[in-house]
């Protein structure tokens, strides 16, 4: 590597739209409500720059008040740009202050675009003999690469970063020089930029016109070369030619000066830049921070080459502990981790562990007193069915606490259990605790069962804020301003040199254990008024504690798996996969790895040239995503094979190959864990394995289900099905009469709805109008558009906008409905469900249509979704009640979406089949019948 210095400039409002983009499915919200998305996107691509390439000079540039002159030449330019999301509006100032913290500078020039700012200073600094490297995703910077400057293009979707120098920009212009690239964009304008370009111009054919006449004007000027229709344009819009080459042109003489002194990179005012980020709720950031910057980091030698030249343009130091300041003397250990948050350390506490004998019997004494214990249990795994006690917290009054250390022989465990059982199986004792539901798995093995009211601190905070992460950690640094001792501290970090808690001293063991249970104990005391304030407190005690026992009871119970079938389906895949791949080779007329887009895209649009004008991803790679692809299937072969190619490569390694690994071993069975707290609507998930993805709208994807089997031969599995829920849900809160009586006289819906907006006697009502009606009903929920309706169905789209109008004129209750939700959620920031659940929509009068309009999709979808989890979840309390005081052998074992799967003893079925029916069917009274469907198998495929 030579001493060339190196100069980076980062293009702010592009990685910041970038970085919130990138998360807009799933947002960063801290426990304030903020949306730090594009903080977060920002600071991310920031420390991978510094952290990959150790920059000497580093600047950020910033756009304000856009360009005055472009937009003087051309009012219009970027005048269709949706305003700006209001979670990037806040960002900027953070960013800038967190920028002013590092004393990274940062540049702005009113009435001039960030573009102009760098283009400026790079030729600047290219003077004075530095390498400049441009970051940022935008193309348009291609016309500033030269000898020493280059583009650097942030890493993105898993695509690695990528540097382009003038090979790169010749490649994907197609020009011989990179100031033609303002010349191609001047041909094709640019959409996002609002800049016209030439009429009938595209990629191609700029390429070819910068070929063959080398600028704009060329063209223009040898207009008279061209034939037809092309001709008349090119001479016709000479004007908007040279006009949109202007406003593509970016200005490298602005008014700023590149001064390497304020840009050199230099040790950040650590203590400032941790206390924005911790009022941010940054933890992972602010860890890297300190890591980067106190040389901890680990560098691994990276290179990156020009992709065409082969020649090496950016490289990292090589491994070890580096320096990023060189030796000038600043110390690497300047920087310390600073939190204004308390720790152990800090508050005076007393966590005591107990002996065995008098102490013992005192602590029992006095435990047995309390109204409410907070305990907390530490093991040997975080897998409930594995794990062995090592030893249990606990606490009833803030900073202060008991540990119970467990010995390691199962049998004395068992006896000093037994002196602790009067506690748990105390009916007056309520028990505190952050995730019950693992504590009481762990209890089970010792055959304790957890009795009394319950109190779970991670449900509790799920209700109060269903978009936060719910770990105890977060918790605890949000609201009691204090950070817990960590387990790696403890036990060190995950790999073979990681100690089983049984190693660690018992007075560290005791400091640990106590201070969760004391922390627990005191955030209960926090949320227990947040519950009341929300009025979730009664969906609390009511749905969510009692479920946690029967998902406990579900869990523990697992569901026995026919491993052989799996065997035998996974050589059918394998069979299918082969196949697949032999005939897609053979339209194909090569070989080459279908698994690769890149591979894949080249053969279906180069070579196959399957579509006109093929999407490309941001990297310029033809698109082979999942839509991109369906959209293309019914007129391609080789697409619908690629297709059903994806999806059973996936089902054998995601389902078929996995699901025998998951089987545990001391039962035998396969032992999904729910989790209460994960989506918003509240619904459940499932993980490891989870079932609730299992695809079934396949053939091969529905085998998968067969392998899940009754415990033995007395046992038969039983399926019962909340019928179209969600429907008869939105028909109810609605009030929509004529969806009503339909379901009340047990229509069918689908059929329903087709006659009437079809205007066709229900006899007459065919598949396919069936089919679409079917479409709307289920897309109405989630606000489908024209434009996804006729995507779905064979309609077009003024077919589908018809369709939609004549729908909402049919059900004219249900379009009040829809606008009443959305101006409920205006003026109150959330929606709820019919028991009360909230979901927030921060966003829902936010001043970007994109964002705001997802919001009020969730505005409708929430309350339905949600309504139909809470009804299940009261059917499964109510059914496991009635197993557990008849004393039936017969157990519940999965939940998926609308579905419950049990294991019914045979002779227990014709009672039982009558109890699960009646139950479902009257969770919750709506102005709609609920309808369950059961079915019954030797397996869960035939059962539903």
């Amino acid at each position: 590597m030579s001493d060339q210095k190196r100069l980076f400039l980062l293009d702010a409002y592009a990685l910041i739209f970038r970085g919130y983009y990138a998360l807009i499915k799933n947002p960063r919200i801290n426990s304030k409500g903020m949306d730090t998305s594009a903080i977060m996107g920002f600071m991310n691509s920031l420390f991978d720059v510094i952290k990959r390439e150790k920059p000497d000079h580093l600047a950020v540039c910033f756009d304000k008040g856009g360009s005055a002159e472009r937009t003087e030449l051309f009012p219009e330019y970027k005048a269709n740009r949706d305003e700006t999301p209001d979670a990037i509006r806040i960002a900027i100032p953070y960013i800038q202050e967190i920028l002013k913290a590092m004393h990274i500078p940062s540049v702005v020039l009113e009435g001039w675009e960030a573009d102009d700012i760098i283009g400026t200073l790079s030729k600047q600094a290219e003077k004075e003999g530095y390498k400049v490297f441009m970051v940022t995703p935008d193309k348009d910077f291609g016309q500033l690469v030269s000898e020493n400057i280059f583009m650097y293009r942030p890493a993105r979707m898993g695509n690695g970063i990528e540097i382009w120098g003038i090979p790169e920009v010749q490649k994907r212009f197609g020009v011989e020089r990179p100031d033609q690239v303002i010349d191609y964009l001047g041909m094709m304008g640019d959409a996002s930029d609002n800049i016209p370009g030439l009429p009938g111009v595209g990629d191609k054919t700029a390429k070819k016109f910068i070929e063959q006449f080398g600028s704009l004007e060329g063209l223009l000027e040898n207009a008279d070369q061209l034939k037809g229709k092309m001709k008349e344009k090119i001479i016709e819009n000479a004007e908007l030619g040279r006009l949109s080459k202007k406003l593509a042109t970016i200005c490298t003489d602005c008014d700023v000066t590149f001064n390497a002194e304020d840009y050199e990179l230099s040790v950040p005012d650590s203590e400032s830049v941790q206390k924005i980020f911790e009022e941010l709720e940054f933890r992972r950031l602010k860890e890297q921070f300190i890591k980067i910057f106190s040389g901890e980091e680990e560098i691994t030698e990276t290179q990156v080459t020009s992709t065409e030249t082969g020649q090496k343009i950016a490289s990292s130091a090589g491994s070890g502990q580096f320096s990023l300041f060189g030796g000038d003397g600043a110390s690497p250990a300047t920087i310390k981790d600073t939190s204004s948050r308390n720790t152990i350390t800090d508050v005076p506490h007393v966590y005591q562990s107990v002996a065995p004998g008098m102490a013992m019997k005192l602590f029992l004494q006095n435990i047995m007193k309390q109204a409410s214990v907070c305990f907390d249990t530490e093991t040997t795994s975080i897998n409930p069915l594995e794990a062995e006690l090592v030893g249990i917290a606990f606490s009833w009054e803030a900073t202060k606490g008991f540990y119970v250390p467990f010995p390691k022989d199962r049998d004395k465990a068992q006896e000093l259990i037994e002196e602790l059982r009067p506690f748990f199986e105390s009916e007056n004792i309520e028990k505190i605790g952050q995730n019950l539901k693992y504590d009481i798995k762990v209890l089970d093995k010792y055959n304790i069962k957890v009795r009394g009211k319950l109190f779970d601190t991670m449900l509790a905070h799920y209700l109060i804020n269903p978009d936060m992460r719910h770990n105890m950690d977060v918790l605890s640094e949000t609201y009691l301003n204090y950070t817990p001792i960590s387990i790696t501290e403890l036990i060190g970090k995950k790999g073979k040199n990681q100690l089983s808690m049984r190693e660690v001293p018992l007075e560290k063991q005791t400091e640990y254990a106590v201070e969760d249970a004391d922390i627990t104990f005191q955030l209960s005391q926090h949320f227990r008024p947040e519950l009341a304030e929300a009025k979730t407190d009664g969906l609390f005690a009511d749905i969510e504690i009692p479920l946690l026992r029967v998902l406990a009871d579900m869990e523990l119970e697992g569901i026995n798996l026919d491993i052989d079938f799996l065997k035998s389906l996974s050589k059918d895949l394998e069979n299918d996969i082969a196949n697949l791949e032999q005939q897609i080779y053979e339209s194909a007329g090569e070989e080459f790895n279908i698994g690769s887009p890149k591979q894949l895209g080249e053969i279906l649009f180069d070579k196959m040239k399957l579509v006109d004008k093929p999407k490309k991803t941001k990297t310029g790679q033809y698109s082979t995503a999942e839509d991109v692809l369906s959209y293309l299937a019914k007129d391609h072969e080789i697409i619908r094979n690629v297709l059903d190619y994806r999806g059973l490569a996936k089902l054998k390694s995601t389902y078929v190959d996995a699901l025998p690994e998951q089987v545990e071993k001391s039962t035998g069975r396969v032992h999904t864990d729910y989790m209460q707290t994960v989506a918003a609507t509240g619904r459940l998930s499932s993980n490891n394995p989870n079932l609730q993805n299992i695809p079934i709208r396949t053939e091969r994807g529905r085998q998968v289900r067969k392998a899940f089997v009754p415990r033995n031969e007395d046992y038969i599995l039983l399926a019962a099905d909340y019928s179209q829920i969600e429907l008869r849900i939105i028909a109810a809160l609605s009030e929509e009469d004529t969806m009503i009586e339909a379901f009340k006289n047990g229509e069918d819906i689908h059929a329903s709805t087709a006659s009437k907006v079809f205007n066709v006697p229900l006899e007459e009502v065919t598949r396919e109008q069936r089919s679409n009606a079917k479409t709307v009903n289920f897309g109405i929920i989630y606000g489908v558009s024209a434009f996804g309706l006729s995507n779905q169905t064979d309609l077009s789209r003024s077919e589908s906008k018809d369709l939609i109008d004549t729908y909402y004129k049919t059900y004219p209750k249900l379009r009040n409905y829809i606008s009443e939700q959305v101006d409920f959620a205006r003026e109150h920031g959330y929606v709820q469900t019919v028991l009360g659940r909230r979901r927030y929509l921060k966003d829902i009068n936010g001043s970007n249509a994109v964002v705001r309009g997802a919001a009020e999709r969730n505005a409708v979808n929430a309350p339905i979704q949600g309504s139909a989890a809470d009804i299940i979840k009261i059917a499964m309390i109510n059914i496991h009640k009635k197993l557990i005081e008849g004393a039936y052998k017969s157990k519940m074992l999965l939940q998926v979406h609308d579905e419950l799967v049990f294991d019914i003893y045979k002779p227990e079925l014709e009672t039982l089949k009558q109890v699960i029916k009646s139950e479902m069917e009257n969770a919750y009274e709506l102005a709609v019948p609920l309808d369950v469907e059961l079915g019954m198998g030797e397996n869960w495929l035939v059962a539903h």
